[in-house]
């Protein structure tokens, strides 16, 4: 096979998945020419993709000749769920309801902090247009840095790295989005898993200040039902009064 052709293979490939995160992007549907557009490809090679992806069930097509998310993308997903997702969701949920904030679990991936879950606290209030697979520099950001200090030191690193791993948590301000503290800490993984972090987000100074012991301990039952012997495992993390509860 020439170069040109592996090329050509690689070029297809990587193209079908970027249709494939759009379909999932966009739970409203998107038309050939749509992802055409947004691609900068001919329509026609739009459709060879979307023909393709929909032989697999990895698309479906609607009356309205719109392309959605297909049943195989989901089970596929679903029967590669890691399990840090289940142990940690209960958590960041009770973390949100404390704080009335944005709880999220951010692991690492290549040099970005990726959001693989975030919780919103309910009602009308402000929103971040921050949502699972959201990516930031990990140098930047509490997160990022939660995430550095989450693995082992290596030469080189911040200082603020060193400090977060003695401290157990970072905060910071106008970082990634201006006008917001991040509040996050390491979540300390079994080998073989994701690099991870708890993360907050607010505009609010006291709310920050409230979240650190929070935040510090989302990630302490987060570590312990991750590294709990196999037998014992119950995929979620073990229930926990909140503070306001305790005092």
């Amino acid at each position: 096979m020439s170069e040109q052709r592996k090329a050509d293979g690689s070029q297809t490939l990587e193209r079908g998945l970027l249709v494939l995160r759009m379909l999932a992007e966009h739970p409203e549907g998107l038309t050939a020419g749509e992802i055409a557009a947004h691609l900068g490809l001919h329509r026609s090679i739009a459709y060879r993709l979307l023909t393709a992806l929909t032989r697999q069930d990895f698309a479906t097509r609607d009356a309205e000749n719109r392309y959605h998310a297909g049943l195989s993308f989901f089970t596929l997903a679903e029967r590669v769920r890691p399990r840090l997702l289940d142990v940690a969701h209960p958590v960041l949920h009770e973390v949100t309801a404390e704080l009335d904030a944005t709880a999220c679990l951010v692991v690492a991936e290549n040099d970005f902090a990726v959001a693989i879950a975030v919780v919103e606290p309910p009602g009308s209030g402000p929103r971040f247009s921050y949502g699972i697979g959201n990516r930031d520099p990990l140098d930047r950001g509490a997160a990022g840095i939660a995430l550095l200090a989450a693995g082992p030191p290596r030469d080189g690193e911040p200082e603020r790295v060193d400090d977060t791993r003695q401290s157990g948590h970072i905060v910071t301000h106008n970082e990634v989005v201006s006008g917001t503290y991040g509040i996050a800490a390491p979540i300390r993984t079994p080998p073989g898993e994701h690099t991870a972090a708890v993360n907050v987000i607010t505009h609010r100074e006291d709310v920050a200040d409230r979240a650190i012991p929070l935040v510090v301990r989302a990630t302490e039952r987060i570590t312990q039902a991750m590294n709990a012997p196999a037998g014992t495992r119950s995929g979620r993390a073990a229930a926990h009064p909140s503070p306001r509860s305790e005092a």
